[in-house]
């Protein structure tokens, strides 16, 4: 039963239906077997670019879609339902192409944004490290300058898409002070000094390419450097408040995703002489599953409507995020008991469900961190009333 939308215009109804159409016909098929196999998808990624997919909450005159926050998250959510490796996939290229968008100049954007939009290229974001997941500030892969050139020196763990990027977004320290002492590059693929180490070995996702990256002597043009120098942690964290949203987008489509399968599960398999979901033990849990993915949708719209119209969102994408990944694990959970012993074998999609809807907890920041972001956050002046239909900013 595909999820009830409100969108807001026919141009985004159709996009919807198209990426539903294209999910049914060229995703589905794939994804067990490449999930199986632990095989990196890059060819739906083309298949997505040139259908208009990769860039759709950036700007046309740069090769985007020029679409509402709302509208891409609703095409993540039907992409999640059926693939979430390339949902996830789909949200780290957008979060890669970000720093560029937002606090590049205009000639780095006219060079560079219409390839890593137009869908011909992959983008990954590198900002964890070893010792510095949750703390970024605490990162100590460097770039010292070297004339007209940047050198890179470090380690970037859990890439998605490592080793398979045609760009990866580089946040690297210039000097020591914690909070304006990070700066964000733009490396291409096949720069000198840059390698991937052997992907992680997951638990779920394991058709989405993760690895640490190694900078070694890594040279980077001035004209590479994103924003000015001391930038990168303000950007990393508006790339972040924005990479969260996309990950609670893709939960919800996740759960949707599991909760399609129990569904159609309980209507056709039979106990004591009618369908499972005429007993109300299990039809209750299938009702509260609903009742979750409806609450997380909600939620997380909330939130994109607010970066649509240009009004802080920080407190609401956290929110969004810690709903609808923790969501998406009890959702995914229950759709796994709704098979009974059939959802523990792989002859069914949803035991993959509930191992991918774990990550969602803990990458784009862990639950903990949005519990962390949400209570520092009350008590402080806020609640901002938006007359409807008022043009109060952009979606990009």
């Amino acid at each position: 039963m595909p999820a009830t939308r409100t969108l807001p215009t026919e141009e985004a109804a159709d996009l919807v239906e198209l990426t539903r159409t294209l999910a049914a016909k060229e995703l589905a098929p794939r994804a067990a077997d490449a999930e199986a196999d632990e095989t990196f998808p890059r060819e739906v990624f083309r298949t997505l670019g040139r259908s208009g997919l990769l860039g759709l909450p950036y700007p046309e005159e740069y090769g985007g879609g020029g679409q509402p926050y709302e509208v891409y998250l609703q095409v993540l959510e039907e992409i999640a339902a059926v693939w979430s490796s390339v949902a996830v996939g789909v949200s780290v290229h957008a979060l890669s192409c970000f720093p560029l968008v937002a606090f590049g100049t205009e000639e780095q954007r006219a060079e560079w944004l219409p390839d890593m939009l137009g869908g011909e290229l992959l983008g990954a974001y590198c900002l964890s490290e070893p010792h510095a997941g949750s703390d970024p500030a605490a990162m100590r892969t460097r770039a010292v300058r070297d004339g007209d050139h940047y050198v890179l020196n470090g380690a970037k763990a859990w890439t998605t898409h490592g080793g398979h990027a045609d760009f990866y977004t580089v946040m690297a320290r210039t000097s020591d002070d914690r909070s304006h002492g990070v700066s964000c590059f733009l490396v291409p693929a096949g720069t000198a000094g840059l390698s991937a180490d052997p992907p992680e070995r997951k638990m779920g996702l394991t058709g989405s390419a993760t690895a640490t990256m190694r900078l070694d002597d890594v040279r980077v043009p001035v004209e590479r450097r994103i924003g000015e120098e001391g930038q990168g942690l303000r950007i990393a964290l508006a790339s972040l408040d924005s990479g969260r949203l996309g990950i609670a987008a893709v939960a919800t489509g996740l759960a949707q995703g599991a909760f399609d399968h129990a569904v159609r599960y309980a209507l056709e398999r039979e106990t004591f002489g009618k369908p499972i979901i005429e007993h109300q033990g299990l039809a209750f849990v299938l009702a509260d599953m609903d009742a979750a993915i409806q609450s997380a949708r909600a939620t997380t719209l909330a939130a994109a409507r607010l970066k649509d119209r240009g009004l802080p969102f920080t407190l609401e994408a956290s929110v969004a995020k810690l709903v609808a990944t923790d969501n998406a694990m009890k959702v995914t959970t229950d759709a796994v008991q709704v098979l009974g012993g059939y959802g523990y074998t792989r002859d069914f999609p949803v035991e993959r469900h509930m191992r991918e809807a774990k990550v969602m907890q803990i990458f784009e920041g862990t639950n903990q961190i949005q519990r962390m972001v949400i209570s520092r956050a009350l008590g402080r002046p806020g609640g901002a009333v938006t007359v409807v239909g008022e043009n109060t900013g952009t979606g990009g």
